[in-house]
């Protein structure tokens, strides 16, 4: 649950922060957004590809799913995102999802040390 935490926090400052910023979105819509896509990314990216990969593979495929699910919700909704701002976005939280997945490595070290 800690590890979803952290991933909703750092996913919701960026995802949030950006479509404040390069949006018409209300701060409750894009929290809502935030919360979908940490939800989606993290049962897809962590959970299933993460263990199954490495590292590299699980950011590229979060990053994938950001820009589809925020491209979606954003068409959806009416939001005017730019694939420019789309892009910066993206590249914002798969830097975020590369260090985060990092953390899970060396805690699951760490964990696995102290059994």
């Amino acid at each position: 649950m800690t590890r979803f935490l952290i991933k909703l926090v750092v996913n919701g400052a960026i995802v949030v922060g950006c479509l404040l910023g390069f949006t018409n979105a209300t701060f409750l819509s894009a929290t809502i957004a935030a919360l979908g896509l940490t939800i989606i990314a993290y049962l897809i990216g962590d959970q299933l590809i993460l263990r199954a990969t490495n590292n590299v593979t699980a950011t590229i495929a979060d990053a994938l799913i950001a820009a589809v699910y925020l491209w979606a919700v954003a068409s959806m909704l009416n939001w005017d995102l730019s694939i420019g701002e789309l892009l910066i976005t993206v590249v914002l939280l798969g830097v975020a999802e590369l260090f985060f997945h990092r953390y899970l490595g060396v805690n699951d070290v760490t964990n696995t040390e102290k059994s």
